[in-house]
């Protein structure tokens, strides 16, 4: 019986069984974990945009904490820019943008957006209670991935505070350029509109000059002309008339909550 083809197919069978349970329950177990740990490493990522923390610094969540004590998140009407009561703690902006009850399908555009999401998560970082910048999330498609990051931007709503990105699979050394500590660092003090009103900013080829003498250009990624490509794109998109344009200019003048 023991050598048997029947012994096996059962002793299989229940390996198998045995094993996927302990899988399940695993990950059952670890969910909570994940996910915090995710939404940890989003506020680390708004505090580096914003200029708030160093990503060299290893802040471990009782310190993202505490920096994040001036910062307050809000979920806003992306088509008006008007703030909403929606419990931003409980909001998925992913989530809502794959449901079709709670997004709509983009209009075509250079960043393979697909849906944009009715409400989105955005950050205001608050001194004395006012807001003196924003941090709005940004996203769209490189050469190998969607790129997820945030873009911190003035209460001017023209001028970057700074960028950076918290999920992509671009080349490392080519497109994973965009975590280039020195590329990010050519960032602040560009301008994203020009004089007409329209999102100027983009990732040029070769070095761009400094910001007082180039506002709209950053510096290429070398070897990397599509993620160059993407990262213009989901800048021109994101901060356009389909993206946060309506929220920014309501933090210029004063109107967000």
């Amino acid at each position: 019986m023991r050598h048997s083809a029947l012994y096996t197919i059962l002793f299989s069978g229940a390996v198998c069984v045995v094993c996927a349970v302990l899988v399940s329950s695993s990950a059952v177990s670890l969910k909570e974990d994940q996910l915090r740990n995710a939404a940890l490493d989003k506020q680390r990522n708004v505090l580096f945009a914003a200029g708030l923390a160093d990503p060299a610094e290893k802040l471990d969540a009782e310190q993202v904490q505490r920096l994040f004590d001036n910062i307050r998140p809000v979920v806003i009407d992306l088509k008006s820019g008007e703030a909403t009561d929606i419990d931003p703690t409980l909001f998925d902006q992913a989530k809502a943008a794959r449901n079709a009850n709670t997004s709509q399908e983009a209009p075509p555009n250079r960043a393979s957006v697909q849906r944009l999401p009715n409400h989105a998560l955005v950050y205001e970082v608050l001194e004395e209670g006012v807001p003196s910048l924003a941090v709005v999330p940004i996203e769209g498609y490189g050469l190998w991935s969607t790129l997820y990051g945030f873009l911190a931007v003035e209460n001017d709503a023209n001028t970057v505070r700074g960028i950076t990105y918290y999920q992509h699979l671009e080349t490392p050394g080519l497109g994973g350029e965009v975590d280039n500590p020195k590329w990010k660092a050519a960032w602040p003090g560009r301008k994203i509109y020009d004089e007409s009103g329209v999102p100027a900013l983009r990732v040029i080829k070769g070095a761009a000059d400094p910001a007082d003498q180039a506002p709209y250009e950053i510096d290429g990624l070398t070897g990397a002309t599509i993620t160059s490509n993407g990262v213009t794109a989901m800048i021109e998109f994101w901060l356009g008339d389909n993206g946060f344009r309506s929220y920014l200019t309501k933090l210029r003048e004063g109107q967000s909550r």
